[in-house]
């Protein structure tokens, strides 16, 4: 008659727990379960874990436990009430899905997951991504689908520009992943969607989110030579944080791009925008200002970080209403024409109402 095996010890890695199990004096074995189904993902002995657990109560208990704190900790933590939104999908949201997926192209309000994409969509408005949906980097904040992008669509362009005339836009935003396997980082197709948009919306305003272009001038010149409304660029976070949150970019390449920028094309304005929750203190949200305003960024936005899904950063801190409407006051304190600044607030949310503060500076 076979025992039932000793089961020595039971650890947890992430979500899966690890069973080791003695079956003779000098061999011990081991199995991975998932903790949720306790399904077995890797099985080395002969017995199931209904066995080992039938074995010991205590292995039991054990097991029950931790499989309850593993899953309340890798849960994203439920949100406060003032970040629970309204979905609006009525005729225009409708309309303009319809359309992006018609013209084969992309958003990054779907990509991003942004959490205004109801209201904005429903209003008409929008945020381009060009240079197709794979970024070639891998920010711990974003869920934009990252990997080694196959293709350039030098078509994208005009088909931005004719979708935007079809919506009626007056102010297009205009953004894209990181394509550092491009030589100028896909600045001239920046450049080719400026000028295609004027083309067929001559009154209508043009903002770009760019990317850093791995500090690359000429493409950040580029850019600017079409003569964009507003040249947006993230720093995303505070300082002592930006290496662990984005992949690649650095905090002093940033400034030092909207540094550029004011010293290439002085009359277009600089914006960018930081999200809070990923640890930063109130202190580092100021000299983030501080340092905006060194190199004469004149909008800034700012916004609460959300969780994409668990294998992306944790929030450290939800942030209140009052508090974001402290940091607007602060910013604007520091000289800043526009600031936006509240939970749900993305680069591009209002963008509209941004450049006619930025123009009246």
């Amino acid at each position: 008659m076979s025992r039932s095996p000793d089961c020595t010890s039971l650890s947890m890695l992430s979500m899966f727990i690890i069973v080791n199990v003695r079956t003779s004096r000098s061999q011990t074995l081991s199995s991975v379960y998932h903790i949720s189904t306790l399904k077995v993902i890797s099985k080395v002995d002969c017995w199931p874990i209904r066995d080992i657990i039938a074995s010991n109560p205590s292995t039991r208990k054990s097991l029950l436990r931790n499989r309850s704190a593993s899953m309340a900790t890798h849960q994203i933590e439920r949100k406060p009430e003032w970040l629970k939104i309204k979905l609006t999908t009525g005729d225009n949201y409708k309309e303009l899905k319809n359309m992006m997926r018609g013209k084969t192209l992309h958003t990054v309000c779907e990509e991003a997951k942004c959490p205004n994409i109801h209201e904005c969509w429903a209003a008409r408005t929008a945020t381009f991504m060009i240079l197709g949906d794979i970024c070639t980097r891998a920010c711990r904040f974003c869920a934009v689908n990252t990997g080694m992008p196959t293709e350039l669509d030098l078509q994208e362009p005009e088909r931005v520009a004719e979708a935007s005339e079809q919506m009626g836009l007056r102010h297009v935003v205009v953004t894209s992943v990181a394509r550092d396997d491009l030589k100028d980082g896909g600045a001239s197709v920046f450049a080719a969607t400026i000028r295609a948009i004027r083309g067929r919306l001559p009154l209508a305003g043009v903002e770009v989110l760019i990317p850093d272009f791995q500090g690359d001038e000429e493409a950040l010149r580029t850019v600017l030579e079409a003569k964009p409304d507003i040249l947006n660029h993230n720093v995303e976070t505070v300082e002592r944080l930006s290496d662990k949150v984005r992949a690649k970019a650095k905090y002093r390449r940033s400034l030092e791009l909207l540094e550029r920028s004011k010293r290439i094309a002085p009359s277009i304005p600089t914006k960018s925008s930081i999200m809070l929750g990923v640890g930063e203190t109130w202190d580092e949200i100021l000299q983030t200002m501080d340092d905006l305003r060194a190199v004469d960024c004149s909008i800034m936005t700012i916004g609460q970080y959300l969780q994409p899904s668990l294998k992306h950063l944790p929030v450290s801190k939800y942030y209140t209403p009052e508090q974001f409407a402290e940091l607007k006051q602060e910013g604007l304190k520091r000289g800043f024409s526009h600031v936006e600044s509240g939970p749900l607030v993305r680069s591009s949310y209002h963008a509209h109402e941004q450049v006619q503060s930025a123009k009246q500076s």
